[in-house]
């Protein structure tokens, strides 16, 4: 049941009751908006929260109209696995297993192209090797290929706040989802799978989850964030 949709905009979000949990959900139209990912300013120091990345946009005579954390990161910032930037790589692939939820393999990497967003598995991506304009790992996947991750359990009592995104077959739309409340792995992908459609879905983080939707009145704080994925527009729109 979906819940207070925000009027249309670039980005629309809205909240919805998901078997019991609730969850605020933003929908981006990957084939006309302005979708990128965001980590340090022009001086190379991590940007770490929703209001630097406006204060970079507004140089750049844009503002930001939806924001979320983006895949995790070590203490000083740097990205966990692949990070792209307008087309500059700085961190390789990372494919195989390690500790922590980013080595739950599979997992996965989201892949901004001109008007196209896609979650592709690690290793399919390894194989396709798409020209990413952005670029940004994170783990485990959430859905691969319309299956849930096989790790997951339904029985599981790990819970946290929650995020990810999910793209459509066609590429045409990213889905980016956070729990209101404490949700499982597997609820959390349950929600891709069954209530959202989404083929694929990636885990972006978990505790550390934060939304910036000021169409929902919306600004999350917290602790400084690593990599950033954001929507922006011509700052007089």
């Amino acid at each position: 049941m979906f819940l207070a949709p925000a009027a249309a905009q670039a980005v629309e979000c809205e909240r919805l009751s998901f078997k019991s949990n609730g969850f605020t959900i933003c929908r981006v139209d990957a084939s006309t908006e302005a979708l990128s990912l965001f980590l340090n300013d022009q001086n190379g120091a991590p940007l770490g929260s929703f209001e630097t990345v406006q204060l970079k946009l507004r140089g750049l005579g844009r503002r930001l109209v939806f924001a979320m954390n983006a895949g995790m990161y070590h203490d000083d910032r740097r990205p966990v696995g692949h990070y792209v930037e307008n087309g500059q790589e700085s961190m390789r692939v990372i494919s195989n297993p390690g500790p922590g939820n980013f080595g739950l393999l599979p997992n996965g990497i989201f892949c901004i192209r001109p008007e196209r967003a896609d979650v592709i598995e690690t290793r399919a991506y390894l194989a396709q090797k798409p020209q990413c304009r952005h670029a940004t790992q994170s783990g485990p996947m959430l859905v691969i290929d319309g299956q849930m991750h096989p790790r997951f359990l339904k029985s599981s009592t790990s819970r946290f706040i929650r995020n990810g995104v999910g793209t459509s077959a066609d590429g045409s739309e990213a889905i980016f989802a956070i729990s209101d409340n404490a949700v499982t792995f597997y609820e959390f992908a349950e929600l891709f799978r069954d209530e959202l459609g989404t083929p694929n879905a990636l885990f972006l983080d978990g505790n550390v989850s934060r939304l910036y939707a000021p169409e929902l009145g919306r600004s999350d704080s917290g602790r400084r964030m690593g990599p950033i994925v954001g929507v922006s527009i011509p700052a007089g729109q």
